[in-house]
């Protein structure tokens, strides 16, 4: 599944409809429910606080580490833009 299938169906999953506006059936939501916590356990490496561990379970992130996982990473992944209120 290509990144973009994958955001096409989480896409549907949360909001109940396809990309045209069509409603997603209960059969439709279902299997796409699944290939998006199949996706998001054995592909994404998601920084969301739940998501779906490699073996099915789900995993809930501390604050803890959201910090860890800041730290282990480059430096021009983690720049915050920052503004004044003026600058707005």
């Amino acid at each position: 599944m290509t990144p973009e299938i994958y955001a096409r169906l989480s896409d549907a999953v949360e909001t109940g409809k396809w990309p045209d506006g069509t409603p997603l059936n209960e059969e439709q939501k279902a299997s796409c429910m699944q290939a998006v916590m199949l996706y998001q356990a054995k592909v994404a490496k998601s920084s969301e606080h739940m998501t779906v561990g490699e073996s099915g379970e789900i995993v809930h992130k501390s604050k803890a580490d959201f910090k860890r996982a800041l730290q282990d990473t480059p430096d021009d992944k983690n720049t915050i833009a920052r503004f004044k209120q003026d600058d707005i």
